[in-house]
C-alpha cells in the first residue's frame, strides 16, 4: 500500500524566526563543542534517515512543542 505524500511546502506563515534567533541557534552549534557535538551528530542521523518532508514536519513540531513550553 502506497501513501500519497503531504507537500509541506507553500502556506501561509505561522512562525517567525528572527534574525538573531538564527545566530544564537548557529552560535549554539558552532561555539559550543558540548551542544554543537550533540546536535551535529542528530542532524547527520536525520538527515541520513528522513527525506525532506519528514524533516520538515520534525522541525515544525519541533517548534511548535517549544512554543507551547515557554517557561513564564
Amino acid at each position: 500500500m502506497s501513501l500519497k505524500e503531504v507537500d509541506l511546502t507553500g502556506g501561509e506563515s505561522v512562525y517567525c524566526i528572527n534574525r538573531s534567533q538564527l545566530k544564537r541557534a548557529f552560535d549554539l552549534v558552532h561555539a559550543n563543542p558540548a551542544s554543537g557535538a550533540k546536535i551535529n551528530a542528530l542532524l547527520a542521523q536525520v538527515e541520513q534517515d528522513f527525506d525532506r518532508n519528514e524533516r520538515a514536519a520534525l522541525s515544525f513540531i519541533l517548534v511548535d512543542r517549544l512554543l507551547k513550553s515557554r517557561v513564564k
